[in-house]
């Protein structure tokens, strides 16, 4: 079984371009998502999904940071699923995937009974994962700088855009428009029978799977810009 992880920091993060770049590479993943702070360890999905895996399973995260909140929990974690037989895909750190340090165990000569030699191959078996080890540290500070400058580049331009006079925020009774509610009103405008289409409002929900308050939503705003 092939499942995904997808966590963010905040409730104001979207999750959706985590979940999406997971679903291009794997279409069948089973996806569990949550948002986490780091201020709580409560990371209830991310248990449920602990439990559930095992060996001969895959567990796809489009980051390694999005696994834990740091380094030292990444590779504990790593570990432990890893000796459970599950193998980790990380799709934009794939020189840490699991199958990379298995296949480099498995390149190694197999153990022979002579203690000698036996104890050069565990020597060599640590050392490969402690390569293992500080590849993963280092796919986890990449990962945080750049959470790290796309934060200062955001201060930045915020910065400049207020010293150039632009208004930040929206205007009081404007709506805002997502790239979400923008598809979502042409694919209404499209189906729905109040604007030409051939179904009722129920279908309509029910094949965009949008709530009843939502459709509601963009339905009334889509007559009030008509």
């Amino acid at each position: 079984m092939i499942y995904g992880y997808c966590r963010v920091s905040t409730n104001r993060q979207v999750i959706t371009r985590q979940v999406e770049n997971i679903l291009k590479v794997y279409p069948g993943a089973r996806i569990y998502q949550e948002a986490y702070t780091g201020v709580t360890s409560d990371r209830q999905e991310w248990k449920k999904l602990k439990k559930l895996v095992s060996s001969g399973d895959t567990l796809v995260f489009d980051s390694v940071s999005r696994m834990s909140r740091n380094a030292q929990e990444g590779i504990q974690e790593y570990f432990e699923l890893y000796n459970k037989g599950v193998n980790l895909i990380f799709l934009k750190e794939g020189y840490i995937n699991s199958d990379v340090y298995t296949k480099a165990k498995e390149q190694q000569i197999a153990k022979t009974g002579n203690k000698i030699t036996d104890i050069l191959l565990s020597a060599i078996e640590e050392v490969l994962k402690v390569i293992a080890v500080d590849q993963i540290e280092k796919a986890f500070e990449q990962s945080e700088k750049e959470a790290l400058d796309i934060r200062t580049r955001t201060k930045e331009g915020l910065k400049v855009k207020k010293a150039q006079g632009i208004i930040l925020g929206r205007r009081i009774g404007s709506k805002i428009q997502t790239k979400k509610s923008i598809k979502m009103k042409e694919k209404i405008k499209l189906l729905a029978k109040d604007f030409g289409g051939n179904l009722k409002d129920i279908q309509v929900i029910e094949l965009l799977k949008l709530s009843r308050n939502t459709y509601f939503k963009y339905k009334r705003e889509l007559k009030e810009e008509l």
